[in-house]
């Protein structure tokens, strides 16, 4: 309020949540807020919502991120994921072709040189704890370390430090950007969906991760004053890298209608 009595702009954040393939929703999402004249000037991301963060932190429009999609940059299951035999490893595949592509569309690399302040949260296994990188260089070394899914990518280590994906522990950070905003919009690409009839060892690891990653949320999905929850768990899931048009359709679906149900949100666009 007294902001605006003085003249000052307020900030918005944005909080990407994480949630493999379903994250191409944020992309949806991202270019309706941005239809309505809402352009985050503060975000923060874990996972996919890391590397989509990323990316618009840097400049790239969600029609340019569609287009890198396009292109065969980020769906192709081989593009993100270089499997070798794992005997000896921690994981099936290491993070060479990600951090690639995190320096070849951001040659910089580094979190100063951003055009928006960036937030990328990341576990440390070895504290137990979430921490967050917001500084320095070595901007593809956190980013691929919060998109570290366990077992699937190696943990990274770093200072004696061991870190592996972000939403192990906070799926939506969006406490570690609330000092620095006025208002924050939170995008749950993982709201709580139970998968029903669990027939197999699979349903069951899959249900057991995602309600894991929907308790560490809850407390941040309540810290935002927006929370956008585009449904394409519904019907794909975190490996749905094919599906990346019609995941990326029910961002736009979920941002309208939250829009539309809640107008108060327009009160962040741009003049």
């Amino acid at each position: 309020m007294f902001k605006k009595l003085l003249n000052i702009p307020e900030k918005t954040g944005i909080a990407l949540g994480g949630g493999g393939a379903l994250g191409f929703a944020h992309i949806g999402v991202l270019k309706v807020l941005e239809s309505h004249g809402i352009y985050p000037d503060i975000i923060s991301g874990t996972s996919m919502g890391a590397i989509v963060g990323i990316f618009y932190a840097a400049g790239v429009s969600p029609d340019n991120m569609l287009q890198l999609i396009k292109d065969d940059k980020l769906y192709k299951i081989t593009n993100i994921i270089n499997i070798h035999p794992w005997s000896t490893k921690t994981g099936l595949s290491n993070h060479s072709h990600m951090r690639k592509l995190i320096r070849e569309i951001i040659p910089h690399n580094s979190f100063d040189e951003l055009k928006k302040p960036m937030y990328v949260c990341v576990s440390n296994i070895t504290k137990g704890i979430a921490e967050i990188a917001c500084r320095g260089k070595n901007l593809d070394f956190w980013v691929a370390a919060s998109a570290s899914i366990p077992g699937v990518y190696e943990v990274i280590a770093h200072n004696g430090q061991t870190y592996t994906d972000g939403g192990l522990l906070k799926n939506i950070p969006v406490k570690c950007i609330k000092k620095q905003t006025d208002h924050i919009i939170a995008v749950d690409v993982l709201p709580y969906n139970a998968v029903e009839n669990i027939k197999s060892p699979k349903d069951v690891l899959l249900s057991s991760i995602r309600l894991v990653q929907h308790q560490n949320s809850i407390s941040d999905r309540k810290a935002a004053d927006f929370l956008i929850e585009p449904m394409a768990i519904k019907k794909h899931h975190e490996f749905s890298f094919d599906n990346y048009m019609s995941i990326y359709q029910y961002g736009i679906e979920a941002a309208e209608a939250y829009i539309s149900k809640n107008p108060k949100i327009l009160l962040l666009a741009k003049k």
